[in-house]
């Protein structure tokens, strides 16, 4: 039975040793070592380059705009004008919200925070919001996290006589809002050096820039800032990473009332704080606030300073988080029952639901674009309107492929991995007919970046608590740095079992050299039907530490799995497809599988003899006869160069295998067979 494999191809680098080791050398644990050179960064220089945490942080005012938005600010606190910072619902736009809303308050500012409501206001600056807060007194609002779109908005703010500011980080349109000022790194005439910050990110160059001193504003807010930074899937390097770093410290014993009570309701606080305790764990409670349409409590949790009051708040969290999944799982089932009759050729998922909250199928669509393997947009439908959310796959550019169809939505905003829009009912089909066809026109183009980029295939004696403990110096780990994905190939199963019930997959591996291996593979429950014990399979995987009752093991954290097909490589070499360097390797014999495979032969098929056999169950034997250390994916190879030499003949019609080994073979050196020297690439 077919394995339903989640990435078609593997790109699997190959490290150089002697970088390894140069690596190893300067003080860099043996996976650090593989994963790094698999990256290119095979010098001390660069690695040490990769990893700093120390990056200068460039000045605020290089930013196009800063200048004119301290000016104003300046202005209105002088003037003691009531202000509002205007946020987004996400973790990100929480903490830029907070952020500068504490920060103006620690200033003398009368200033309030506003998020708007995902189902009654939508995303971003709004007409309702902008006369509530007019009719509230605040006559300058300030945007964090959202506002580089809202055109007309703007345009209302100044015909209503309030002082509008920008600060976003999201991609920007042809033409920009007309401000007071408009802050963002991505503005086509920036002047910033990097485009990487996140909505906290400007947040924090704007508070540093109001106080002059960007360092004392990084050690009072890098713990908002890496939260959102984080939550956000923005690139770890350069400031982005040396905050985060510092954020992620400051964290180990937090200060700030509600993120020791939020910790301490997830129960983490005894745990060492990673950027994935923030991603899986905090992030997700945040967020929870905002899609289940209670925003302002996360915000309230962040600026309180009643302990009891962080404390009752972070439950609510919690508790909004376990509603949440809830909601997202039916909206997942139904989505997926949905997908089954969907035409499996179509490049992109495109589903409507009456009844979906829009709050959730954000997490919904991503799920979707992992599991299918392509871009996903989920729209919310009420009336005759509705708001979508969508996921890219492999590269899929959604903030380019919106614009492009612009004429068919009524709004858009986002970025390149992750966009929503507002759509009229009867364009949704028109809709989905054109983003289809340019998804299957990328997939197509070559661009798709959609094959699982490995960093080593490492030998399965390098998998030990010492060295598992030893990837931490990668840490913090996401974009930009991302967590290290080794692969080990023809392990054997030897246990299979379901967890989570049925949801995941839970494998007992055993290694070509021996080494026993313990493997989750989470949410691929579904392959316990096609795989048996004793099935050889190739394995990708996130190396990590499993800690249970007390006792510490190495697992594997399974991201795909292949059976192996030991034919695939060597009919692909033989029809002259260019095999990558790690393809190669995987089928070139080395003298000692010749060997082995020689040694079989003799000792189970007298000569002259002519043995037919099915060709997986003939390389399993040959394996098991070598005490499972020879690869069979090399079994073909090392059979045509043997009878090359003039040692045998074997012909072979698909699976089957005809083998008859000559009499009166004369001495015959390897290194004559061509075959030999061209499948290694010698």
């Amino acid at each position: 039975m077919c394995l339903d494999v989640k990435y078609g191809t593997w790109e699997i680098a190959l490290p150089d040793q002697e970088s390894v080791e140069k690596l190893c050398a300067a003080g860099y644990s043996v996976l650090t070592a593989h994963a790094l050179c698999g990256r290119g960064y095979d010098t001390v220089e660069a690695a040490n380059e990769l990893l700093c945490a120390d990056a200068p942080l460039p000045d605020p005012f290089l930013m196009k705009e800063m200048d004119r938005a301290v000016a104003e600010i300046r202005r209105a606190l002088a003037e003691k004008q009531r202000m509002a910072v205007f946020g987004d619902y996400d973790v990100d736009g929480i903490t830029a919200t907070c952020l500068l809303t504490d920060y103006l308050r620690s200033v003398g500012a009368d200033c309030v925070a506003h998020i708007p409501g995902r189902i009654e206001e939508g995303y971003g600056l709004n007409a309702a919001a902008i006369h509530q807060l007019y009719d509230d007194g605040v006559r300058l609002i300030i945007t964090v996290d959202c506002g580089i779109t809202a055109i007309p908005e703007a345009e209302l703010c100044r015909t209503m006589g309030i002082t509008l500011i920008i600060t976003d980080h999201h991609e920007c349109k042809p033409v920009l809002p007309c401000a007071a000022a408009v802050i963002d790194p991505h503005r086509p005439d920036r002047t910033y050096p990097h485009t990487n910050l996140s909505g906290v990110g400007v947040a924090f160059k704007l508070a540093a820039a109001l106080h002059g001193d960007q360092d004392e504003i990084a050690a009072r807010y890098c713990d908002l800032f890496c939260l959102g930074t984080i939550a956000d899937i923005m690139c770890l390097r350069g400031e982005n990473r040396r905050l985060v770093v510092q954020g992620l410290a400051a964290m180990q014993n937090p200060k700030r009332l509600g993120i020791r009570a939020l910790m301490e309701a997830c129960d983490c606080m005894s745990q060492e704080v990673t950027a994935s305790t923030i991603g899986y764990v905090l992030a997700p409670r945040i967020n929870a606030a905002g899609r289940m349409e209670h925003a302002e409590l996360a915000v309230q949790l962040f600026l309180t300073e009643d302990p009891a009051e962080a404390k009752e708040l972070a439950e609510t969290l919690c508790r909004l988080n376990r509603e949440r999944q809830e909601t997202e799982t039916e909206i997942y089932r139904e989505a997926s029952y949905r997908l089954r009759g969907k035409k499996k050729h179509e490049s992109a998922i495109v589903l409507a639901g009456e009844n979906w909250h829009q709050g959730v199928v954000g997490i919904v669509a991503s799920r979707l674009s992992e599991e299918y393997c392509r871009p996903t947009f989920l729209i919310c439908l009420n009336g005759e309107h509705g708001k979508a959310s969508s996921r890219s796959y492999g590269g899929f550019n959604l903030f380019t492929s919106l614009t492009e169809l612009s004429e068919l939505l009524e709004g858009y905003g986002g970025h390149e991995l992750a966009a929503g829009f507002t759509i009229h009912r009867e364009n949704i089909a028109e809709f989905s007919r054109r983003i289809c066809a340019r998804a299957e026109a990328f997939a197509k183009s070559g661009e798709a970046k959609a094959a699982l980029e490995i960093d080593s295939e490492i030998p399965a004696a390098l998998l030990t608590e010492e060295n598992i403990e030893g990837l931490s110096q990668l840490e913090p780990c996401g974009t930009g740095c991302p967590k290290p994905v080794f692969c080990l190939s023809e392990v054997i199963v030897e246990r299979i079992a379901t967890v989570g019930g049925g949801k995941h997959l839970r494998l007992c591996l055993r290694s070509r050299e021996g080494e026993s291996l313990q493997a989750i593979y989470f949410s691929g429950g579904a392959l316990a039907r096609k795989l048996k014990v004793g099935d050889r399979v190739d394995v990708a995987f996130h190396a990590q530490m499993n800690e249970f009752r007390g006792v510490r093991t190495v697992q594997l954290s399974l991201i795909d799995l292949r059976r192996v097909a030991p034919a695939e490589l060597y009919d692909r070499f033989l029809s002259g497809d260019k095999l990558s360097p790690a393809e190669r390797r995987m089928l070139a014999p080395e003298r000692a599988d010749i060997a082995e495979l020689w040694r079989y032969l003799r000792a189970v098929l007298p000569c002259g003899k002519v043995l037919r056999c099915e060709l997986t169950e003939f390389c399993s034997a040959v394996a098991a006869y070598s005490n499972e250390r020879h690869s069979v994916r090399r079994t073909l190879a090392g059979l045509a160069i043997l009878q090359e030499l003039g040692f045998l003949t074997f012909r072979r019609e698909q699976t089957l295998l005809e083998l008859c080994l000559l009499p009166n073979c004369r001495p015959n050196p390897l290194e004559n067979s061509r075959l030999y020297h061209s499948i290694r690439g010698d």
